[in-house]
């Protein structure tokens, strides 16, 4: 089996042994947010990123947590982690911070329950606790990261749709200065 395939064929079984019902409710949390942070540690950081920019060539206010320009967190915003283990230490902080605040916790995760999870207002399990078991071929997280990437996507095509955005308008948005 080429590589190709069994990448393909893994991320078709993890995001059928999603529940997709979590998407409208992320989307739903998204709307209602004063504004939106985003994060995440190592590859899920990167996944994490690609969400944000969507969301803002969606027209929403997206700061990723971290950067020396993202403005401090409070009541009525959104916190939207992915962490595979829903436990990466350097993420708690944020978490604890976020609830203390009164903003709203969203985790994406392998992990149903999961120190972060078991904070959240919205958990987002992609897959079950049995999809991801060691896959050659796809080391060291690529399962979730890739499974989660094509969730979020689709979560955006989906809010694309329900406000009828079109792609130049979404254009007209996007950085100019890269």
């Amino acid at each position: 089996m080429s590589s190709q395939k069994l990448i393909l064929d893994r991320l078709t079984t993890i995001l059928s042994e999603t529940d997709n019902s979590n998407s409208a409710k992320l989307l739903q949390l998204v709307d209602e947010a004063g504004r939106i942070f985003i994060g995440g540690a190592g590859r899920s950081l990167l996944v994490s990123r690609f969400f944000a920019m969507r969301l803002v060539h969606a027209g929403y206010n997206v700061s990723m947590i971290g950067e020396v320009v993202t403005p401090a967190i409070k009541a009525g915003d959104l916190l939207i982690l992915v962490s595979g283990s829903g436990g990466t230490e350097t993420l708690l902080p944020f978490v604890k911070k976020a609830k203390s605040v009164g903003a709203k916790l969203a985790v994406i995760s392998m992990k149903k329950s999961s120190p972060m999870a078991d904070a959240a207002d919205l958990t987002i399990q992609i897959g079950n606790d049995n999809s991801f078991p060691l896959t050659k071929g796809m080391p060291m997280g690529s399962q979730f990261e890739l499974s989660t990437l094509v969730f979020l996507e689709a979560a955006i095509a989906d809010l694309i749709a329900a406000k009828g955005l079109t792609e130049e308008g979404m254009r007209a948005i996007h950085a100019n200065l890269e």
